[in-house]
């Protein structure tokens, strides 16, 4: 093979379609999970080849978020190599927003945010990693969140469980490490998609100027320049670093 192969899931939102196109332009042929509608025809038209997985659509999917991440890892393993005989990297992200006082929280909202941000990520990179292993090569990326590595009030719940499974992932990258293969974590906040703004509840101009003034950087990271980042960790080019959390967030993480 002369091409790379990368699974990208979703590959519907956040920086999915902007990761995926990267990838592409990198030699890169895809298996993605819900791509975003017209994706797939132009990352064709760029020369790729590209497989597509849905969740909800296999046998061991359920309205578990974590489960159905697992099974949806799988069968994109799968067609990643009945199709192309073999894969090089994967991406995943998945997040439940939890805002809100830690007084004024119920258990019942830190297992549903637990269920997103901690058992969804296990389950599919668990999914994809051993064939990785077995092979002696390879790279996973997982997006979590840059409350990781900053305490954040008024988002307990959601910091917490992503700062879990930043750690536990972080963890993996050490286990397998002297296989030659890489696991890292990257963590963003105060990027310019749709889930954010509505999360912060940006609709007006000066919405967007109070959420950017408590960036150092003053504005808002786009999905374009966040999926250059996350190609690097990805493409085969830089395989000295493993194990690390890598926040992206305007220097708000420090």
């Amino acid at each position: 093979m002369t091409r790379r192969v990368a699974l990208v899931a979703p590959a519907g939102g956040y920086v999915g379609p902007a990761l995926s196109r990267v990838l592409a332009a990198r030699g890169f042929d895809l298996v993605l999970a819900d791509p975003a509608p017209g994706l797939r025809d132009d990352l064709e038209a760029a020369g790729a080849t590209v497989v597509v997985q849905h969740r909800g659509e296999g046998p061991g999917d359920s309205d578990d978020p974590g489960s159905s991440a697992g099974d949806l890892g799988r069968r994109m393993v799968e067609a990643a190599h009945e199709q192309f005989g073999t894969y090089h990297s994967a991406f995943f992200s998945s997040g439940r927003i939890a805002l809100g006082r830690f007084q004024r929280t119920s258990i019942d909202d830190l297992r549903a945010a637990f269920r997103d941000n901690v058992e969804a990520p296990f389950e599919f990179v668990q999914a994809v990693v051993g064939p990785l292993v077995e092979r002696g090569d390879g790279q996973v990326l997982v997006a979590t969140s840059a409350t990781s590595g900053r305490p954040t009030p008024s988002a307990s719940l959601y910091a917490g469980t992503r700062s879990a499974a930043t750690v536990m992932l972080q963890s993996l990258g050490l286990e397998v490490a002297a296989t030659g293969v890489q696991v890292n974590v990257v963590g963003t906040n105060f990027m310019d998609f749709p889930e954010f703004l509505r999360g912060n509840r940006i609709e007006t101009p000066e919405d967007r100027a109070r959420v950017e003034a408590m960036v150092p950087m003053k504005r808002l990271g786009t999905m374009v320049e966040f999926a250059s980042f996350c190609a690097t960790f990805l493409d085969g080019t830089s395989r000295f670093a493993t194990g690390q959390f890598f926040p992206y967030a305007g220097g708000w993480a420090l």
